[in-house]
């Protein structure tokens, strides 16, 4: 495929400009190429094993034995189209074995697609109930959804006020600040946008999958616009909606409740590109300042669940070696990256890690003017504003947020409290000696003030969700 000239015939001062333009010659060139045709699928798409050869060869001979059968009505026939059947059925077994032992194979070291796929095999997804499928249902899910943000941010600004916290200061102490990004060249821009998960947007021109494809005819318009997004400090406006379809929660629940479902984001995928550009930028100057908090293990290199866990379960261990008991506090929040509010998120960015000029401007665009609408199967919903929240789906979103929880570890560390985060959960622990009830005391103070800054910073603990843990000397294990 020759490289197509994307160029902007007229000449675009603003991103969203060089976007829409960018966007209207590849749709321009699509529809010339292959106009739009509107089809029906019958049934649903085949399984990735059955397009294997073998199997598709066995099916052909299965189908070939039914029509003789059928056209005979002979008993020999019959017994040749068993045979068959049979047969078929113990190769596609075999081709869905494979297939997924290969899929594991190849993803030993990815515990994201290993768990996804054993969800896959153990949890098919639900259907969403027919009564669901219209414009009206959409809108009520959007306002559902949307609902239960406000209630949650109305619920803290009226909640009573706990121990008072003493002034946090702002980690960020040195001269050196992050003012400005840098350009990208045309091989940063393909190896990020390579390395990007494959999944498309309904908002997106181009399936991703094909967009990969042809890269190089569209690469140097496309490395317009995100260097463009960069240098003036503006994210474009028409990446800003979201399409959030409604998942059920658990397979057993009832489909026609609104608040057995989660909304599940997805976000154009030229956004996600500007994204990860700003991302590894920002990350990197994070690193070498030393800014992230070394015991938050959400979404970080060389960082997992697992890493925690065992980061946890050593101190508790040793704990018991020296013959004391450890508490354990699980907390958990109620929709945390959906209440995070915007003017404290800056604030956090601004004063805690240094960023300025045009980097903040950027971030204030990035988080400004956001929205979305609810889509079930062709029905959709009114756009619907957010006002706050971290974009989810988004690849920002959990970096933006750990940000946001930096001053939670001095309160941890002031009140001599042992804890470790994943992304919102966090788990605080102590090790107290038979009869010192001096420990106690200080973290029943930590979790007042944990609960006045959660307040301050419109996060909620979930009472419901929320633990506490006691660890006897000989692994004895008591839920309080």
């Amino acid at each position: 495929m020759e490289a197509i000239s994307l160029t902007p015939s007229i000449s675009a001062d603003s991103v969203d400009l060089l976007l829409d333009s960018f966007n209207s010659k590849v749709k321009n060139v699509i529809d010339d190429i292959a106009p739009l045709k509107v089809s029906r699928k019958t049934g649903r798409q085949k399984s990735a094993w059955r397009k294997s050869t073998a199997v598709q060869s066995m099916k052909r001979q299965c189908r070939k034995a039914e029509r003789m059968w059928r056209k005979t009505k002979l008993e020999i026939h019959y017994s040749i189209y068993k045979d068959s059947l049979r047969a078929f059925n113990v190769e596609l077994g075999k081709a869905r074995q494979s297939f997924f032992s290969n899929l594991i194979n190849s993803n030993l070291n990815n515990t994201r697609t290993l768990f996804a796929t054993v969800e896959r095999l153990t949890n098919p997804p639900s259907q969403i109930a027919s009564e669901m499928l219209s414009d009206s249902k959409c809108n009520e899910f959007a306002s559902f959804f949307s609902e239960k943000i406000n209630n949650i941010r109305k619920a803290i600004s009226t909640s009573p006020s706990y121990a008072e916290v003493r002034q946090i200061r702002p980690q960020y102490q040195k001269e050196d600040t992050m003012s400005a990004f840098e350009e990208i060249d045309s091989k940063i821009l393909e190896e990020i946008v390579q390395h990007l998960k494959s999944s498309t947007c309904y908002l997106d021109t181009l399936p991703t999958y094909f967009f990969k494809r042809v890269l190089n005819c569209l690469e140097a318009d496309l490395l317009e616009v995100v260097n463009a997004s960069l240098l003036s400090g503006t994210f474009p406006d028409s990446l800003k909606t979201a399409v959030v379809k409604p998942l059920l929660k658990k397979s057993n629940l009832d489909n026609t409740i609104l608040s057995n479902y989660r909304p599940i984001s997805n976000l154009p995928f030229i956004g996600k590109i500007i994204e990860k550009v700003v991302f590894n930028q920002l990350n990197k100057y994070l690193n070498s300042n030393g800014y992230l908090d070394n015991f938050q293990s959400g979404f970080r290199p060389h960082h997992s669940t697992e890493t925690a866990l065992i980061k946890i379960i050593n101190d508790i261990r040793l704990n018991s070696d020296s013959g004391k008991i450890s508490v354990l506090v699980l907390l958990d929040l109620s929709a945390a990256f959906d209440t995070v509010d915007h003017n404290i998120l800056l604030e956090r960015l601004e004063n805690w890690v240094g960023l300025s000029g045009m980097v903040i401007k950027w971030f204030r665009s990035y988080l400004e003017g956001r929205g979305y609408y609810v889509s079930i199967g062709e029905h959709k919903s009114k756009w619907t504003s957010m006002t706050c929240g971290v974009p989810q789906g988004s690849i920002l979103a959990p970096l933006l947020f750990s940000l946001y929880m930096l001053p939670l570890s001095q309160i941890m560390r002031k009140n001599q409290i042992a804890y470790h985060s994943y992304a919102d959960d966090t788990q605080i622990y102590l090790a107290l000696s038979p009869n010192d009830h001096c420990p106690i005391d200080s973290l029943c103070q930590c979790i007042d003030e944990i609960n006045s800054w959660m307040c301050e910073n419109f996060l909620q603990l979930n009472k419901e969700k929320t633990e506490v843990i006691a660890f006897g000397n000989k692994d004895e294990v008591l839920k309080v």
